[in-house]
């Protein structure tokens, strides 16, 4: 047994909770939105916390729960009974209880992101093994559906393809699977491109493969260039993602809310011709051909 804990306080006093928990004992310490306010893909290095932030301590299951809560009282020079929860939590197989929440998912016709452990029986089926990590992107988020579906109704077959801000790498891998000549995954963290790396071995494509630091990203073109980031990013990065489309190529887009889709087609039409586009919720996807 564990003895698990949580307070929602303000993110200004989220550190210092969280340091409380973890000089009380803790043996982990976690943050999360303790409302609904949804956070995208922060820049590297910003570690950002929701308004209401909800801390949650972990504690061994002997832990004595009222000395627990008056130490969390008297550290915090404030009441904060009121709203500490306490509750006791089974022992489990922690990371095959992670992974149990996950279940294959198909984009398009027969393109599916299959987590560990699970069975697809689609005889035709082009599946992308990978489980969810720190890297964003496993097909649960629109925008990443947007683009692998995309993907599966434009099967990039003998072409090249450029994964422009790269995450996990599942979408250069997507394309690697559907048959693309060869691919490039970009992204300024580093452990993205660990993740790159990783799933493109897992997924056999890695000679296939090249991952690539966006700071040293600078003799590449492709057929298809897919940069899944966000809109304000895809304005700012126009011309440097624009150059990277051979004449009469694809550029697909990606992490657009609707309101901000008439300002990112602003930023490429010079160069580029956009299809309606397509919608998943509020996100939006935008293909291009460059004339």
């Amino acid at each position: 047994m564990w003895l698990q804990t949580h307070l929602t306080v303000d993110k200004s006093r989220a550190p210092l909770v969280e340091l409380l928990f973890d000089r009380l004992g803790a043996v982990a310490v976690t943050l999360g939105d303790a409302g609904d306010e949804p956070m995208l893909e922060p820049p590297p290095g910003a570690m950002p916390l929701w308004q209401a932030t909800r801390v949650t301590g972990l504690f061994v299951g002997d832990t004595d729960a009222d000395a627990l809560r008056s130490a969390i009282n008297q550290a915090l020079a404030t009441d904060v009974s009121r709203s500490l929860a306490v509750e006791t939590v089974d022992d489990q197989d922690w990371e095959r209880a992670w992974l149990a929440r996950f279940r294959p998912l198909r984009f398009g016709r027969r393109l599916w992101i299959r987590p560990s452990g699970s069975e697809i029986d689609a005889p035709d089926a082009v599946v992308v093994d990978l489980d969810p990590g720190l890297a964003f992107g496993t097909g649960t988020h629109a925008t990443t559906a947007l683009c692998l579906a995309w993907l599966d109704g434009h099967a990039p077959r003998g072409r090249d393809v450029i994964d422009f801000g790269s995450g996990s790498g599942v979408l250069a891998i997507a394309a690697l699977k559907l048959g693309a000549a060869h691919a490039v995954a970009v992204d300024h963290d580093p452990q993205a491109l660990l993740a790159s790396r990783d799933n493109a071995r897992r997924n056999a494509v890695d000679d296939r493969l090249d991952v690539v630091h966006g700071d040293g990203f600078t003799a590449y073109t492709a057929d298809i260039v897919i940069a899944n980031i966000l809109a304000n990013t895809l304005v700012d990065l126009a011309d440097r993602i624009g150059a990277l489309v051979r004449p009469g190529g694809d550029l697909v887009l990606s992490g657009i809310l609707q309101p901000q889709t008439d300002v990112v087609v602003a930023a490429y039409a010079a160069q580029f011709d956009f299809d309606a586009p397509r919608v998943d919720d509020d996100w939006v996807l935008l293909h291009g051909h460059r004339r």
